[in-house]
């Protein structure tokens, strides 16, 4: 069965554009000219991907991205003309999976959306250098399901808490920099401030507290994070 997109820009020539190219691609589409239209159909009918822009009539994207978040780990990509440093940050920090900038190729927002699909599904256990498995204390992350499990609770994450996780996980033996997750992670390949990381750790943190999980992300001062396990 095609994967399901949901599309919301409040631009006609850029829905058409971006419907027929992903439509082209083998996809099923669904566009919409303002985010509220989008939401309110994705709470009647979940989508496999979501690509929203900012600044449309109603409510603006970013609050939209925040919204489908609290109910939802479907992936989501923005795109919007606000190419600002800040803007890109608030994107991820809110629950974004990619951040694109007008005006873009249609065969790049295709080729992220690939990408973000074949993270999801594609992936074996070839990736993870430790193999299919990856754990640390009670974690352990199914690099083939994309599932993490804090002992015998289900960690219900997005597509990029997951891989922070276990990018963390995978070198638990090590601190790991807020500028090596950009680049690995976020994928950015630019210079950008760090809030990113923190807004994305601190909603880890708050998935780990509520499961009771025996394992923490420890701030290194000045640096970045890893995993340890809490102290009794």
């Amino acid at each position: 069965m095609a994967k399901k997109i949901y599309i919301a820009d409040d631009e006609k020539n850029i829905r058409d554009l971006i419907s027929a190219f992903l439509t082209n691609e083998g996809y099923s589409v669904e566009a919409f000219s303002d985010g509220d239209s989008l939401f309110a159909r994705f709470a009647e009918k979940p989508a496999d991907l979501v690509i929203l822009d900012v600044m449309m009539s109603g409510t603006d994207g970013f609050m939209i991205s925040s919204e489908i978040r609290k109910i939802s780990n479907v992936p989501i990509i923005i795109v919007s003309a606000r190419d600002s440093e800040i803007d890109r940050i608030t994107g991820i920090s809110l629950g974004s999976d990619d951040y694109l900038t007008k005006p873009f190729s249609p065969m790049e927002l295709v080729a992220r959306v690939k990408a973000i699909f074949r993270r999801i599904e594609l992936d074996s256990g070839v990736s993870s250098p430790r193999g299919r498995y990856v754990t640390f204390s009670d974690l352990s992350a199914d690099v083939l399901s994309r599932e993490v499990y804090a002992g015998d609770v289900k960690l219900d994450l997005s597509p990029t808490e997951f891989a922070l996780v276990l990018y963390l996980a995978e070198r638990s033996d090590r601190a790991v920099s807020r500028e090596e997750l950009l680049r690995n992670v976020w994928k950015f390949d630019f210079d950008v401030d760090t809030r990113a990381t923190d807004d994305v750790i601190k909603r880890l943190r708050k998935k780990l507290n509520a499961a009771d999980s025996g394992t923490k992300i420890e701030s290194v001062w000045g640096f970045g994070f890893r995993l340890a396990e809490k102290k009794e």
